[in-house]
Formats: structure tokens, sequence, C-alpha cells
């Protein structure tokens, strides 16, 4: 059961969806996966390659869910939630979601897109809880595979960054990052003045993928302007058997 904490105090958890199904696609597992997202007690929940149609699926698969992906996963828990359409084919559409316990007062998807074969975007969203009385910003993030394709979209979320979230506002991004060479860590510290949660609580990053044996840094969890912040460990049962990634959780305090 989960401790009680204070109304200024948040629980964040990432994870990259793979569109339901576990590694290499071999099994259909969305209901299980719904189960261990709502185990965390997230109030905010960031997630990568979300289906929000696929009409192949719909008809192949008994258990499909008849509302999209995030809709089916935010169900009764997370009264409020945004998604961004990022790739777009015949059978459906995939994207970046957002689920929030808070009211949304406004969200945006940013296409940074680099080339044609992966679409990508940046989905913002500005969230309103109604016990601090001002709006925190959170961007949920999935950047290209190639090094070529992270360049220019840490660039832009600098720049989105800069333009449209304030100074002085709390902040969360959280995604996957695909940066397996390391090379976003001091630009977006230096560019945004981003922490990351892994980095700063136990002085490396978190290692997630691939979920079954984790080796590499995808997956992070930054901040500006709060409190105090703090990883949650999450236990490799049932995580490694649903998705290719891990997910990452994590406690924020912000300041009243």
């Amino acid at each position: 059961m989960r401790t009680e904490t204070p109304q200024n105090t948040l629980r964040i958890l990432t994870v990259n969806a793979h569109k339901g199904f576990t590694f290499f696609n071999r099994r259909f597992i969305l209901h299980e996966l719904r189960d261990a997202i709502r185990a965390t007690h997230a109030d905010i929940v960031f997630l990568q390659e979300v289906l929000g149609a696929h009409h192949r699926h719909a008809r192949r698969l008994a258990r499909w869910p008849t509302l999209s992906q995030y809709e089916f996963l935010a169900d009764t828990i997370w009264p409020e939630f945004a998604y961004g359409r990022n790739a777009v084919y015949p059978h459906g559409h995939h994207g970046n979601a957002l689920l929030s316990k808070f009211p949304i007062a406004s969200y945006d998807n940013i296409d940074v897109s680099v080339g044609k074969q992966e679409r990508r975007g940046l989905l913002h969203c500005v969230l309103r809880p109604p016990t601090l009385g001002f709006d925190l910003h959170a961007i949920c993030v999935h950047l290209g595979l190639k090094e070529s394709q992270r360049q220019p979209q840490i660039d832009s979320l600098c720049a989105l960054i800069e333009e449209k979230v304030p100074r002085e506002a709390p902040l969360f991004v959280a995604g996957d990052f695909n940066d397996w060479r390391l090379r976003a860590q001091k630009k977006l510290e230096r560019c945004a003045g981003l922490k990351e949660i892994h980095y700063e609580g136990q002085g490396r990053l978190a290692r997630t993928f691939p979920a079954t044996l984790p080796l590499f840094h995808l997956d992070r969890i930054y901040v500006r302007n709060v409190h105090q912040c703090r990883p949650i460990p999450l236990s490799r049962h049932p995580w490694a058997k649903l998705s290719d990634h891990a997910p990452l959780a994590a406690e924020v305090s912000i300041c009243l």
C-alpha cells in the first residue's frame, strides 16, 4: 500500500510502452502493462510508443481495447491525458502520451522529425494542480535512433524550454532519449538547467535497455526548479517482460 505523501510531493513514471507488446512483438501484454503502471501509484505517467489506433490489431486480437491505448491505460486512475500523434501508417498511428491526476490546462505536440524515416515529437503539457496554485510543465520525449537526428532534436528541446517554459516554473522532462553515446547529458544541463534524477541521486544514469538485461542508459527523468527528488527503484518483475525498455520512477517535491 502506498504511504500518503505531502500534496507537494509527486510521483513520476516514464515507460516506453512498445505498442503494448513484449520484446520482438511476441505477445500482446497491454492489460499486464496497465496493472504494472497502476501499481507504481504515479501521479504523472510519461508514455512513448503508445498506439492511438491500429485497425489490423483490433480485428486480430480478442483482448484489444475499444479505446486508444493511452485511454485504456488511464481508465479510472488518471482523469486527464494528452496524446501527441507522431507516426502515421495505413493501419493506425502511435506517439507519445501523458497521463495525469492533475488538470491539463493545455498541451502541444511539437514535430522534431529529422528526415522522413522516423517521425518524432515533443509532447509539452501544462499541468495545473489545484493544491499548488501554480502550473507545472511536463515534456514527454522520444528521440531518434541516429546521432544525426538526436542532436537537432536536443536543440529543439532546448529551444522549446527557452520559449515556452517560464524560468521559475517546475519542469519535468522524461522519456526515451535513445542517447546511448551519452551526448545529451551535459548539453541539457548547459542549455536548459536540467538535472537528471538518477544521475543526481546515484552518480550515474540508469541502465534501461534491453529490459531483460539492461546495458544502455536510454531513458531519463530530468527536472528543474524542484525542492527535492529521488529515484524510486522498481523490481525487474514484471517489468522485464512488459517492454523492451525498463521503466523509471521518481519522487519529486515542489516548493510551495
